[in-house]
């Protein structure tokens, strides 16, 4: 009879080197943007040492604010704070109380 190993990673999310669930795809597209932007600095003629010290600087402040933001909100705290700024403050009732409340005065048998 074989032996299976069993995969313990079932239900948890994804991480690589710290990064987890949507920081993963913050950081990805963001090295992509600079890759774009650099190729197309690259091809509108920019010299090169400046094609790479533009690459090289964006590519540092979004590794740096990437892992900053997953150590300061962690794996939930992205989405937490984008649906709080959703939800209103205050409830404004205009209208008179009495017209919120109903009475049914039907009489159910």
């Amino acid at each position: 009879m074989k032996n299976y190993t069993i995969n313990k990673g079932i239900g948890r999310t994804v991480e690589f080197k710290g990064l987890k669930a949507q920081y993963l795809f913050i950081f990805s597209g963001g090295l992509l943007a600079v890759l774009l932007l650099v190729m197309i600095l690259y091809m509108a003629n920019v010299n090169s040492y400046v094609c790479l010290m533009i690459g090289i600087l964006f590519s540092l402040l979004i590794t740096l604010q990437t892992f900053r933001l997953n150590k300061k909100y962690g794996e939930h705290g992205l989405m937490k704070q984008s649906a709080k700024k959703k939800h209103p403050q205050f409830i404004i009732c205009r209208k008179a109380v009495k017209r919120y409340v109903k009475f049914n005065s039907k009489r159910v048998i």
